[in-house]
């Protein structure tokens, strides 16, 4: 702790959802690491996540309990969570006002875009976290700027209309049916004005925080600090505990449903880089016709796996399965110590639909991408990952109905384990460049950075 941070308070406010939260408990731990003191603003549902921390920073993190705001009617589940969060607003003013020593910052998710107006009301700084990377982030601001005139130019509603982002670096390209919530927009509707309102005011912010790193997306952190018109914009990821933190093993983001024991005692049982890790994050399920093709891809193929499914989804796990692939197999019907598991040498490749969390932790670890992208910014991190940074293969993309032939994924998934192929090479040097970035590279420097700047608040 400096004399600089140790007085300087910070009000943290994740976005409900682990793949949002976490993260930012990361940037929180780091923060609390630097001296600083933090409120977090939390819902009762999400606090198992947030109390480990809690009891490892008992005088400095502080929590701001509420209740989970009721839904709000909206034409699509995730923008009516955003509008009724917005029903914190005079309860967080009622708190900070009778304060003794109120936050001089507030750090909240780009979900919480209100909470610009938030920090203006109390005469603070607000900066956006971003659990988006930031070409994901990119597009996401260009869609919701024009999204008016994107929806005019395709009027007809052609699931395979191209869009071009031409202002961003490398033109990038999706499709209609790629394009996250914008197929919802009309104009003039509150809540999809709300919501448009939100993302708009992230750009007003005074600093924007990303979870990435320089040598991954440096050309498109150059791209937002344009966009902003100043150089308060920080690449800090990734934001990972430490190698040999106990979190790794244990309790992020949740208990493993699996023994811990049992999961790494298979693994050592494995040569380096031969077991490929299938799982497709905390909100997205594969389909009884995905889950039987993939079943049969794994059968066809030589590979040891790890295949980790939601418990609701493991009915679709074609009967006798197990019992076929023997001991090269090993099925998780819950949560899993993902971290822990990409980290271990025998795993080297890694089945992924690409979420932020997902492709920072599998390129951290070194392990060959193998993308299944299914909605809102994993299109555009596929297109990362395989066509730009060249550390990954599409195996498959889309929503239910996109169901991959099971003799071409096998041969894939075989493939994968290959010593030889260049996507190996190259995620191996993406891993080093992570790991260097953290240490004492650009995603440190810019830590420093920021925290020196909070501290002169």
């Amino acid at each position: 702790m400096t004399q600089s941070t140790k007085n300087t308070h910070l009000l943290v406010y994740p976005f409900s959802g682990s793949g949002h939260i976490i993260p930012l408990l990361d940037l929180t731990h780091l923060l609390l690491d630097r001296g600083l003191t933090i409120t977090i603003v939390v819902i009762t549902a999400n606090l198992s996540l947030i109390e480990p921390l809690v009891s490892s920073y008992p005088t400095s993190l502080h929590k701001l309990l509420f209740p989970e705001p009721e839904i709000s009617p909206a034409p699509h589940p995730l923008i009516g969570k955003v509008i009724s969060s917005q029903k914190l607003f005079q309860p967080i003013v009622k708190w900070f006002e009778t304060h003794p020593s109120p936050p001089v910052a507030i750090v909240s998710d780009f979900f919480l875009g209100w909470t610009n107006e938030l920090a203006n009301h109390l005469g603070i700084r607000r900066i956006v976290f971003s659990p988006s990377g930031a070409l994901g982030s990119s597009i996401f601001h260009a869609l919701w700027r024009d999204v008016g005139e994107i929806n005019a130019r395709n009027d007809n509603g052609d699931e395979n209309f191209v869009v071009s982002f031409t202002e961003i670096p490398n033109v990038p390209e999706l499709k209609w049916w790629q394009l996250s919530l914008s197929h919802f927009y009309k104009k003039g509707d509150p809540d999809m004005e709300s919501f448009r309102d939100g993302m708009m005011a992230n750009m007003k912010s005074w600093g924007i925080i990303y979870n990435t790193f320089e040598e991954m997306e440096g050309v498109y952190i150059d791209h937002i600090q344009k966009q902003v018109g100043h150089d308060r914009v920080w690449a800090i990821g990734p934001l990972l505990p430490d190698e040999h933190g106990p979190l790794v093993s244990t309790g992020r983001g949740g208990s493993s449903a699996v023994s811990p024991d049992d999961l790494f005692r298979w693994l050592d049982r494995k040569s380096d880089d031969s077991v490929v890790y299938i799982c497709f994050g905390s909100r997205f399920t594969l389909s009884e016709k995905q889950m039987s093709s993939l079943a049969s891809a794994l059968e066809l193929s030589k590979v040891n796996f790890i295949l980790c499914v939601k418990a609701s989804d493991s009915s679709f796990i074609p009967s006798g399965f197990i019992d076929r692939v023997g001991d090269r197999g090993f099925i998780v019907k819950g949560w899993a110590p993902q971290l822990a598991i990409l980290r271990n040498r025998a795993v080297g490749s890694f089945v992924t639909h690409c979420g932020w969390n997902s492709t920072l932790e599998g390129v951290a670890a070194g392990v060959m991408m193998m993308t299944w992208s299914m909605g809102a910014d994993q299109y555009a991190n596929a297109k990362l990952l395989v066509d730009q940074l060249g550390v990954g293969l599409r195996v498959c993309e889309g929503g239910p109905e996109s169901v991959p032939d099971p003799g071409k994924l096998a041969q894939l998934l075989d493939e994968s384990s290959s010593v030889d192929r260049p996507e190996r090479v190259k995620v191996k040097e993406l891993s080093q460049a992570a790991t260097k970035a953290v240490k004492d590279g650009t995603s440190r420097r810019d830590l420093d950075m920021f925290t020196r700047l909070l501290s002169e608040l």
